[in-house]
């Protein structure tokens, strides 16, 4: 059972900044695409960020873009979302994944394994 683990969630006034981490303990993932998505309440999933296998390329929704900053250090085996100027539209769970077979990166169902979410509260 392949397991991840976000990190880094709570609540923040709106223009502030949040760092999220996923580690999948014990499995290396540095050969993969790895994204994040989030869900609303009442809402579906939806991609925000992803990033090739070895950080060259990065690709984010037009809602967070020059806002969020996806990275990753395959030495740690971890993969971060740096969130800064935050809205309240940005509260959700967030979640991270792992897309070891496609290039498609923005649809979650190309994604095999994810971790359970992180909640993320933006106040006004």
């Amino acid at each position: 059972q392949v397991q991840l683990v976000e990190s880094g969630g709570g609540l923040v006034q709106a223009g502030g900044s949040l760092r999220l981490s996923c580690v999948a303990p014990g499995r290396t993932f540095s050969r993969y695409t790895m994204g994040w998505f989030r869900q609303a309440p009442g809402k579906e999933r939806e991609f925000v960020a992803a990033i090739n296998w070895n950080g060259g390329s990065a690709y984010y929704a037009d809602s967070v873009k020059g806002r969020f900053t996806i990275s990753r250090d395959n030495a740690k085996n971890t993969v971060y979302l740096q969130m800064n100027s935050l809205k309240p539209e940005d509260t959700a769970v967030y979640y991270c994944a792992v897309n070891m077979y496609s290039t498609n990166y923005e649809t979650d169902r190309f994604y095999s394994y994810w971790g359970q979410g992180t909640q993320v509260t933006v106040s006004s």
